[in-house]
């Protein structure tokens, strides 16, 4: 049983929930509607309502011509776009332009994600525009494929602009096209610039010059040998000099003829001491018991 409320929720076999309203967003009915209208809490989509004004549903008898019509359109829909675009990663924006009171001027636009569409549900219902209050809501159009009238798209709808399905107006492409460039160049810069924001001093310094001048590697990534310490190559690395100077440095043990025997290391290191005035108190010591062996 409920595999099969689950298979006809939002159809024309559901009894309780509305299938115009789950698929377009509106229903004609509006509050009066004998079905259930379920409003989501979370949705990519939202619906500002009954914002585009079309000048020849205002007036039947306006004498603006096509091309008057489109340009105004496409200031409409560039402004409408631009604003949309600074809450987030904006996929798609579409303009009704039916005549129907549920329909009329509404603006459907879906975001990447869920936040995005909350925050400017959030930011449109403290704005205006034209003149007149902004109304925004989540909507739970997912597909504006099923929510579009498909007669409409061939010219065969009969309803004309008071079908209940969503007659979309266009705006010009290249005006499309600009837009969605400059909003992919805008997403683009605010990625690079969280990116920045999230980085630590070290890498901040890097940036800004502090680095090393060749740029491969900054310089206070680099040890005292030259090497990156983060990668352990200047951590592990032992003093050239050092190592020269001294056979048993970096854990070495020569014997033979390649270096003194296990037994003369004491030696070794005793002279060492001498030479760099540590072993002075040793000597006096040495000098003194040598001293009292001659006088017995």
């Amino acid at each position: 049983m409920a595999s099969f409320l689950a298979s006809i929720y939002g159809t024309e076999q559901d009894k309780v929930n509305c299938s115009f309203y789950y698929k377009i967003g509106a229903c004609r009915h509006g509050d009066r509607c004998s079905r259930k209208h379920t409003k989501p809490a979370f949705s990519q989509t939202i619906l500002v309502s009954n914002v585009y004004d079309n000048p020849r549903h205002r007036d039947p008898d306006c004498k603006i011509s096509d091309a008057e019509l489109q340009d105004q359109f496409d200031d409409f829909y560039e402004d409408f776009f631009v604003e949309l675009a600074k809450f987030g990663q904006l996929v798609e924006m579409h303009v009704c332009d039916n005549v129907g009171d549920h329909l009329i001027g509404n603006v459907y636009a879906r975001y990447e994600w869920e936040e995005e569409a909350q925050r400017a549900v959030n930011a449109l219902n403290d704005a205006w525009y034209n003149g007149r209050p902004l109304f925004a809501e989540l909507s739970p159009v997912t597909d504006f494929r099923e929510a579009c009238c498909r007669q409409n798209e061939t010219n065969e709808c009969n309803r004309g602009g008071f079908c209940n399905f969503m007659h979309l107006r266009y705006a010009s492409p290249s005006l499309v096209r600009d837009l969605q460039h400059e909003l992919a160049v805008e997403l683009r810069e605010r990625k690079r610039a969280e990116k920045e924001a999230k980085k630590g001093w070290k890498e901040r310094e890097d940036v800004t010059g502090g680095g090393d001048a060749g740029g491969d590697v900054p310089s206070w990534k680099k040890a005292k040998s030259g090497g990156d310490w983060r990668s352990g190559s200047g951590a592990m690395a032992v003093d050239t000099q050092e190592a020269s100077r001294d056979p048993y440095a970096g854990g070495n043990h020569p014997t033979g003829a390649d270096g003194p025997d296990a037994g003369s290391r004491r030696e070794y290191q005793r002279e060492r001491e001498v030479a760099n005035g540590g072993g002075r108190e040793e000597e006096k010591m040495r000098g003194w018991r040598d001293g009292e062996g001659t006088r017995a």
